[in-house]
């Protein structure tokens, strides 16, 4: 039951973006071709939140709900690492119309098709986990 807690939270967020329609292909499809605002303003309240939420951690130093310090290791900065994950999320994004956390708040709300993409991602993940020794890092 110690997980329960995470599961309800998952569901509620779920639920906050069905009814923020972040999920609709049509918002996503308004966002790449820079019709609307309604998606970059998610993202970048979530950019923004998750930095000051960043900062909060490291600079009161908060423990994990086990009571574990919280350790945030610093980023390797690579031009191939990001240019290129970046396209190939943001193709992978554009042509399903779902990122990975919307996929599953989909397939909650019924679209059956959407297992297709998990699949997918699925298989990219296992792939990438694969070939990430000879990749560029």
């Amino acid at each position: 039951m110690k997980f329960l807690r995470y599961i309800v939270i998952g569901i509620v967020f779920g639920i906050t973006l069905a009814k923020a329609e972040v999920v609709s292909w049509y918002r996503i499809y308004e966002m790449f071709k820079f019709e609307s605002f309604h998606m970059y303003g998610i993202i970048g309240s979530a950019v923004v939140i998750g930095i000051v939420a960043i900062q909060i951690i490291k600079r009161f130093k908060i423990k994990s709900i086990d009571g574990q310090p919280i350790h945030i290791h610093p980023k390797q900065f690579s031009i191939p690492r990001y240019l290129i994950g970046g396209i190939v999320f943001g193709l992978g994004w554009a042509m399903t119309g779902a990122c990975p956390g919307p996929m599953f708040i989909l397939l909650g709300n019924g679209v059956g098709v959407i297992l297709v993409v998990i699949g997918a991602a699925v298989l990219g993940t296992y792939t990438y986990g694969r070939l990430r020794n000879k990749l560029p890092h």
